[in-house]
């Protein structure tokens, strides 16, 4: 694991940091870089190329000359591919060039052109190029002479600059520069290392790029007792709101009860009712009970009196029967 110095705009002599190994240490596979710069090259090309046949060319519609009797050889139309102004045989077609690479490789890639750059003292931090709100290109551009060790006005080499997702102050400060490539840290790809002579991380795009905490002078940390201060201004907002709520939460819980209060009258009102079916049992009871065939009850009760009396007339018929069995004698006796 190698050490660099980070580099400030003020020009003192800024803290040590690790880069780690696992980007700026690993095994540099030339073959695996070639592989997937190639490929990277081969999916920027539009892939728009076209050109046009004997039968898309303009004209040649009518016959030359006949067929025989001329001593020349025979021709159909004036743009075949032997004349001049004719199509073009076996030409480029629109098509892509795009060549699929897996991720695995691709970053296997970048951590060995990082790890080459890195071994040969061509990687550098700053922890930032301008001091203040405002984009300066003469400020960003000395402190970039410096990370990189350069003596003289301009820059001898290319330099890629690689910066946080947000921070728009160094991309506007150096995206003029001549010589200089400015990317963020999620576009960092193996071709732009491989094409730059130094690599240059603020220290916030190297700990966005590796995964480690940002460090602790950056803004995004400065903005959190700023969130705080918010928050406990909305909670100190919301807290009056509370109060009134509460104010209001009493009526409400009395008002409750006589929400509830129904329901326990409810089975107090359902007695009369059940009062009412016993008194309408029993007119019902006194009432006479009309049948389907319109008889009352008195009248069925009748019919019921009738019934044994007839019975007893039928069993009486066979004692007059034995009577004119036994004979005349016993009838006049």
């Amino acid at each position: 694991m190698s050490t660099v110095k980070v580099v400030t705009p003020s020009g003192k002599g800024g803290k040590d940091v690790e880069l780690p190994a696992e980007f700026f240490g690993a095994k540099v596979n030339i073959p695996l870089i070639h592989q997937v710069v190639v490929a990277q090259e081969a999916a920027a090309r539009q892939g728009t190329h076209a050109t046009k046949t004997r039968g898309e060319v303009r004209g040649g519609g009518k016959k030359p000359y006949r067929q025989k009797g001329t001593g020349r050889a025979r021709q159909g139309s004036l743009r075949a591919p032997q004349y001049a102004g004719g199509g073009t045989v076996h030409g480029p077609v629109p098509r892509s060039y795009v060549q699929r690479t897996p991720k695995k490789m691709k970053a296997a890639a970048l951590r060995g052109a990082l790890s080459d750059r890195s071994s040969h003292g061509r990687v550098a931090i700053v922890s930032r190029f301008v001091e203040g709100e405002e984009p300066s290109t003469s400020a960003a551009l000395t402190v970039l002479r410096a990370a990189v060790g350069e003596t003289g006005a301009r820059l001898s080499g290319s330099v890629l600059v690689v910066v946080d997702h947000g921070d728009e102050l160094t991309r506007k400060s150096l995206r003029n520069a001549v010589g200089v490539r400015v990317l963020a840290s999620g576009q960092l790809n193996t071709y732009d290392v491989l094409a730059s002579d130094h690599v240059v991380f603020t220290h916030a795009a190297l700990s966005e790029f590796t995964g480690q905490e940002p460090p602790a002078d950056e803004a995004p940390a400065k903005a959190k007792p700023a969130a705080k201060a918010a928050a406990k201004d909305t909670e100190a907002k919301a807290a009056p709101a509370k109060d009134e709520d509460a104010g209001d939460a009493p009526p409400k819980a009395k008002d409750a009860p006589a929400k509830d209060a129904p329901a326990k009258g409810a089975p107090a009102k359902a007695k009369p009712a059940a009062k009412d079916a016993t008194a309408e049992d029993a007119t019902a009871e006194d009432a006479p009970a009309a049948d389907e065939g319109g008889k009352t009850a008195g009248a069925k009760a009748a019919d019921a009196e009738d019934a044994p009396a007839k019975g007893a007339s039928a069993k009486a018929k066979p004692t007059v029967k034995d009577r004119s069995a036994a004979g005349p004698e016993e009838e006049q006796q």
